[in-house]
Parts: structure tokens; sequence; C-alpha cells
């Protein structure tokens, strides 16, 4: 059954409770961390998360793009993430295996996320271990992005690695998902589906969401 998980990244952050609320109907609630840093854009950090584990009971997939993760995924477990993803390329592999140890001392599930200039195969080292990998669809650090077609490829990669080291592990895409693109996503291997606009900016949005579920 694919997963949906709408972005709080496109929601109205003065209204963060209420547009949780408006999306209740969702898998999960997809969460955007970003430092200026790894990513040229500022989010949120540690009490939002914090602030949104008391709004809501819904599954917290937290996506932390983010230099050095190891340093935060302690605080960002603690404030009630389910699920954490790191970017593979925002720190070195002795760095990502500690940031994963850590996750497994908080017991939240464990997710690496890849941008577009990644293989599949980087997932390798860390695949056995995993809950979900995370396929950009995009360049991570903006919303509203148009879907890159090209990372298809990646997702059929990551989905045969899958298939072959932790079928259990599930396949999330993020980036200009709608419902044209979510079908391809889900055809090339994808079980969760991230999308912002394409929910937020609906005028039905459980709708919007069902309609995503259904590709």
């Amino acid at each position: 059954m694919i997963k949906i998980a709408p972005s709080i990244l496109s929601a109205n952050f003065a209204n963060l409770e209420r547009d949780l609320q408006k999306i209740s109907s969702a898998d999960w609630a997809h969460v955007d961390v970003m430092d200026g840093h790894f990513v040229p854009n500022i989010t949120i950090g540690v009490p939002v998360v914090k602030s949104l584990r008391k709004a809501t009971k819904m599954f917290l997939d937290v996506h932390l793009m983010i230099d050095d993760p190891a340093r935060y995924v302690a605080a960002f477990a603690d404030a009630g993430a389910d699920l954490l993803s790191i970017h593979l390329e925002a720190a070195g592999p002795k760095h990502i295996a500690e940031a994963l140890r850590i996750m497994d001392e908080h017991k939240v599930k464990k997710a690496v996320a890849l941008r577009p200039i990644t293989k599949a195969e980087a997932i390798l080292p860390y695949l056995e271990q995993l809950d979900m990998v995370l396929v950009m669809t995009v360049e991570p650090g903006f919303g509203g992005q148009a879907f890159m077609e090209e990372q298809l490829d990646t997702i059929r990669g990551v989905r045969s690695l899958i298939d072959r080291h932790n079928p259990n592990c599930l396949l999330e895409v993020d980036g200009g998902v709608n419902v044209k693109t979510a079908r391809l996503c889900v055809d090339a291997g994808a079980n969760v589906l991230v999308a912002g606009s394409a929910v937020y900016g609906a005028e039905d949005i459980p709708a919007a969401i069902a309609a995503l579920r259904g590709c």
C-alpha cells in the first residue's frame, strides 16, 4: 500500500496545528529541516518538531537537510520524530554510521536520503539496517520545484537494491510529486510519496491525498 506524507513546508507556518489537521487522512506528516548550510534555505528546528509532536498523533517523518547530522539526531528523536532521514552527502561514512547508531539508541526509525547527484549504490553500506531510503527528485532546499524525471532511474536502482538486501525497507520519493509524477514513482518502485504543494495547494485536501494514494 502506498503511504502519503504531505510536506508541511507547504503549510501555513502561522497555523501549523490547523494545517496538520487538514492532512489527517494522510499516513505521515513530512517535516523538512534545513540549516542554511547543507541547503541554502532555513526552515525549522527542534522546538517546532517538539510542538508538532504535542499537536498531532501522526507519524512524523523528519527529513534532516543539515550538515553533520550526527550532532542533532538525538535532539530530533527526543523531540518526537518517528523517523529521521539523513543525507549521505552531509557527512563522511563514519559520521553517517554514528548518526544511525544514535538513532538506534533513541529508538527512532532510520533512513538515508539521496540528492540527485548521488547514485543508488551509495546506500549499500547502510541498507541492511535501514527502515527507509529517500530519493530526492529535485535538488533539496526549496519547495515547489519541477520533478526531475531522470531520477526515475535512481528510484529503480534503489528498488532493486532494496529487493535484494532488505525487502522490508520502504522507498520514499520527495520533490515535484503530483498525481501525474506519483504514478511514475510508484511504477519505478516507490511506496512512500511526499507531496507539498500538490496537497496544500488543492481546494480539497482529503481528495488530493486520496488521488495520490490511488496512483
